[in-house]
């Protein structure tokens, strides 16, 4: 018979193992020395190695608040507790993550705990405050300071489960009325083995959204891959000072998110919606401030939107499309050819590594899509050849909010059809090009005629041409008579995907719809026998 977890905080001991309950209730309930040695402990960063800490303040430090209980903070009667924590992997997955969370008010000597066991976080490693100031832009709007705290964890073990806790002057997670907010992550595996990762784009904040979450956690993902435009603050995406802004809903966005971004690394990319003008001269200083991502781009503070990294056999690379829409020119060339000099360079040492079986690429614009911003001249011009050049496996976009799968595509045209099902291989065929946009803000559909077409509605043999059109350089739309789209979809969905490692590695491609239900799946191999 199982031993009750009296004592324990119901979502904590969710996350425990039943020895893990016993050895917890054993020792707080006999001695209580756990949390006393982690208190004892509490001024030392770095610890015995595993973790090394910390980020200069680069973007300054908070301001002072008033003096602190030992229970809580209080600014002018306010309680200040943390809230809307979300992971990112550093540049190598094995070792480092970022840890992210926000604050309401200012608040003195932020830190987040981590340790092996989540009554035993021992170390103790000082964060990183950003604050962001938004004006009033309108009269409807006010001034809005906010707070974004990160912390660099490195020297970490490969494939190791740790437990964190986020804190402040007067808000210890460790003690024990805070323990229920502890989380935990897991790091990536010294050796490929099988794993599921998921994807999507336009997210905003939504019922749908936040049932889209819920699906996504329960695939039990390694990572999850944002493309873009985020939560909607700025609801005009044209990356103009006048958009109408309201940054307050970053607010409601990350606690939204938390229920998955505190345990699952939600490495995110930069759409039209994303460039808020009043931050910065390219207005990505909102997203700098609010998030901590692999700085290994061709430049962290020009493009935080650009990095890659390594999880497994598969290597992720996350793109700014901004910077060559033909559609939304607010940024389109700020890099000066910068980052697609550096795609060509990194597409090109990902296909070396022995280790690297597949290439994924997320970005925002769509290479291929017959919905309402359809496909972008400027994406294909600058990226689709190198995408050609280096054999990527495949590329998951957002921008329109549907889900549609082309055939795979080689030299701008079909290269080998890939019904629903079906097997194929970049070697030969092509790459498939995805459009994930459906992951909570409101719907799109598909041009006069078009019908969805999707495994459970229309037969995917229905497969006639369709009439759309792309953006040129002149920022006209061009015909564009379609053969590519074979899979259509305009119900709330995201990409799941299983990597297989070893003999005959392979990424088993679903779309999910918000209920559970498969949309749609593909697989990819590289090498192999055509499927039949």
């Amino acid at each position: 018979m199982d031993t009750p977890n009296v004592g324990i905080p119901e979502p904590l001991a969710a996350r425990m193992s039943m020895p893990e309950q016993h050895e917890y209730l054993r020792t707080r309930l006999s001695r209580r020395t756990v949390l006393a040695r982690s208190f004892a402990t509490a001024g030392a960063v770095g610890g015995v190695g595993l973790l090394a800490g910390g980020s200069s303040g680069a973007y300054g430090e908070a301001p002072r608040v008033a003096a602190a209980s030992s229970a809580r903070v209080r600014v002018d009667g306010k309680l200040v507790a943390p809230f809307g924590r979300h992971l990112a992997f550093g540049a190598d997955p094995k070792t480092q993550m970022r840890i992210s969370w926000q604050v309401p008010f200012a608040v003195k000597s932020p830190y987040v705990r981590v340790g092996s066991r989540p009554w035993e976080l021992s170390q103790k490693i000082e964060a990183e405050v950003r604050a962001l100031h938004t004006p009033s832009l309108s009269k409807k709007l006010p001034a809005v300071e906010q707070y974004y705290l990160h912390a660099a964890l490195d020297g970490l073990k490969p494939g190791t489960t740790y437990y964190y806790g986020v804190g402040h002057d007067g808000f210890d997670p460790a003690s024990p009325e805070r323990m229920s907010t502890i989380g935990s992550f897991t790091t990536a595996p010294a050796r490929a083995d099988r794993f599921v990762f998921t994807a999507f784009g336009d997210q905003g904040v939504s019922y749908h959204a936040l049932a889209n979450d819920q699906v996504i956690l329960g695939q039990n993902p390694s990572f999850h891959l944002h493309a873009g435009d985020i939560c909607y603050a700025d609801t005009t995406g044209h990356g103009k000072e006048s958009d109408t802004y309201d940054a307050r809903v970053w607010d409601t966005f990350l606690a939204q998110t938390e229920t998955v971004a505190k345990s699952v690394p939600w490495m995110v990319t930069t759409g039209n919606h994303d460039m808020e003008a009043w931050y910065s001269p390219n207005g990505y200083g909102g997203q700098s401030a609010r998030w901590s991502l692999p700085e290994n781009g061709f430049d962290p503070r020009e493009a935080p939107g650009v990095y890659s990294f390594t999880y497994g056999n598969v290597g992720v690379v996350a793109l700014d499309a901004n910077d060559v829409s033909y559609e939304i020119p607010a940024n389109r060339g700020y890099t000066d050819g910068k980052q697609t000099a550096w795609l060509d360079g990194r597409l090109g040492e990902l296909r070396a590594d022995e280790g690297i079986d597949f290439i994924v690429v997320f970005f925002h614009h769509c290479a291929y899509s017959t919905s309402t911003h359809a496909s972008d001249g400027g994406v294909r011009d600058a990226w689709l050849p190198l995408f050609t050049k280096h054999q990527v496996d495949l590329v998951i976009n957002g921008h329109n909010h549907v889900y549609e799968r082309t055939d795979a595509i080689r030299g701008g045209e079909v290269g080998r059809p890939v019904p629903v099902g079906a097997s194929t291989d970049p070697t030969r065929d092509g790459i498939v090009y995805v459009t994930a946009g459906g992951a909570g803000k409101d719907l799109y559909g598909f041009g006069p005629g078009v019908e969805d077409s999707y495994e459970g509605n229309v037969p995917d043999h229905d497969h006639d041409p369709v009439a759309s059109f792309y953006w040129t350089k002149s920022r006209r739309p061009a015909p564009d008579t379609v053969e590519w789209s074979r899979v259509r979809y305009t119900g709330f969905s995201f990409l799941a995907v299983e990597v297989t490692a070893g003999a005959h590695p392979r990424l088993s491609v679903s779309a999910l719809a918000e209920n559970g239900e498969r949309v749609d799946h593909f697989e990819v191999e590289r090498g192999r026998q055509r499927a039949q």
